[in-house]
């Protein structure tokens, strides 16, 4: 068993990169092992895939699924992307151990990078947001990594989180220290991460047969290489973004502008985004999510209203704590397969729960700030929006 994995090895070097190379030996190592695995690095990847029954049901003969990306060890997809990131850069020479990992992000990455760091000998410096959560700045604190709060503004702003951290890692370099921009949004290692494990994975748990993936976009690099895979084996899987209020991802994709109204006001009310949710939506097009375009097929606009509702009826009805990634996730999920119902029938949809409610229980689980933010704080039967319309569509057809 063991000569054969090698020899498998072996050939894969030949027609794959040795980021690729080594993210697959810890998957097979765990795989061929049956024992209790010894790194971080080994407990990523090879996350459950469910089937939502309740929403099956409702949507029947369509099913839903969903790949528990929250059950990585740092609660989030971004544990494979930080690892591919980190490797990569390793093998380039441009990261000595005892250097300094320095990233700008909304959360879910610098976790999974402080986790990392600690296991690989670096230090973690961690740019942040102002208006994420508390808890995340907690968790990245309890985890070693050095974090500086800042405004939440745009990235042409010296004072965005991305061009502090760039601005950081010149001055380290000049100050003699091995430092690395993570830069996971215009990272390739990023999206390729997804591409070699993620999609891999999706595929095999569905037995090959996926008729749709839907999924929103932060640094865009989960669409990207999931959904590049999944029209590699299937061309006729249909890729759908899910995109929040005030992010330009969903006008670039239905038309070809990345612009939104909130871009022209003087101020925002609420924050650069417009939405309550973390961690999804931008203001610009990355290189991860350009790789994405040419395969989505249609972009869904989730409101956070929507959003909270489905995250509490998800709940109440699959036992699920989601945070508002995956919330917006699971709407997308049910719209995208109301559009397709007319035309097709035992329909697969698949998407990605990316994050916990664990995460956000001072924001998004929280019902004064719900109350807040101008929004209604569901009840036990309150029917998402999405589904309503299902239903509605049905009984018409």
């Amino acid at each position: 068993m063991i000569v054969s994995i090698r020899t498998k090895l072996l050939l894969t070097v030949a027609v794959s990169s040795c980021t690729a190379l080594y993210l697959e030996y810890l998957r097979r190592k765990r795989k061929r092992r049956h024992e209790a695995a010894t790194t971080y690095e080994e407990l990523i990847g090879n996350t459950p895939l469910i089937e939502l029954k309740e929403l099956s049901r409702i949507l029947s003969p369509t099913r839903i699924y969903a790949k528990l990306e929250s059950s990585n060890p740092g609660g989030t997809p971004k544990d494979r992307a930080s690892l591919s990131m980190l490797v990569d850069a390793e093998e380039r020479g441009e990261l000595e151990r005892g250097g300094v990992v320095v990233e700008g992000t909304s959360g879910s990455t610098g976790i999974s990078l402080a986790h990392l760091c600690r296991g690989r000998g670096y230090e973690c410096v961690l740019f942040l947001p102002d208006g994420q959560a508390e808890e995340e700045r907690e968790i990245l604190v309890a985890l070693g990594a050095k974090v500086e709060v800042v405004p939440n503004c745009g990235i042409a702003s010296p004072l965005h989180y991305v061009n502090r951290a760039r601005q950081r890692v010149i001055e380290l370099r000049q100050l003699g220290h091995s430092a690395l921009f993570v830069n996971q949004f215009e990272n390739q290692a990023n999206w390729k991460a997804h591409y070699q494990s993620t999609g891999p994975e999706i595929w095999r748990e569905m037995g090959g047969r996926v008729d749709a993936f839907v999924m929103a976009a932060g640094t865009g690099g989960t669409i990207a290489g999931v959904g590049s895979f999944l029209k590699h084996k299937s061309p006729s899987c249909r890729v759908f973004l899910v995109d929040p209020p005030g992010s330009v991802l969903h006008n670039k994709i239905k038309y070809g502008l990345a612009y939104v109204t909130q871009q022209s006001e003087s101020t925002v009310l609420r924050h650069r985004y417009d939405t309550l949710a973390e961690g999804i939506g931008l203001d610009r097009i990355t290189a991860n999510f350009s790789q994405a375009i040419h395969l989505i097929d249609d972009s869904i606009k989730v409101h956070d209203q929507e959003a909270v509702d489905m995250a509490h009826w998800i709940l109440e009805n699959e036992g699920l704590f989601v945070g508002s990634s995956s919330a917006m996730n699971l709407v997308g999920a049910v719209r995208a397969a109301t559009s397709m119902n007319d035309h097709y029938r035992g329909l697969n949809v698949v998407t990605i729960l990316c994050d916990s409610g664990q995460r956000h229980v001072t924001r998004f689980w929280n019902p004064k700030f719900i109350q807040k933010w101008g929004l209604l704080w569901p009840t036990n039967d309150t029917l998402p929006q999405c589904i309503q319309d299902f239903i509605q569509i049905k009984k018409t057809a």
